[in-house]
């Protein structure tokens, strides 16, 4: 299965929201725990494309993830083993 745009986008998002949601706290509060706009948050929950890797990565740092750059081709070199 691969993985388009729009379904990691879609998880991105479902994951920040539920997570902030746990955690009981606005979207600003978030943002400045994070480090980051609320603008950046927004654009997340919203599964908005144009995000900066960065400031994703900074959001994701609160729950210990990150996320890098993938090329389909290892994607697929993956599935296949």
């Amino acid at each position: 299965c691969i993985y388009t745009l729009k379904h990691i986008m879609e998880s991105l998002a479902s994951f920040v929201k539920a997570r902030r949601k746990e955690v009981n706290l606005t979207q600003e509060e978030f943002a400045n725990r994070a480090g980051v706009a609320l603008t950046v948050i927004r654009k997340i929950e919203q599964n908005q494309t144009n995000l900066n890797l960065d400031k994703v990565n900074q959001v994701l740092k609160m729950f210990g993830h990150q996320l890098v750059p993938v090329s389909l081709k290892d994607i697929e070199v993956n599935e296949a083993s």
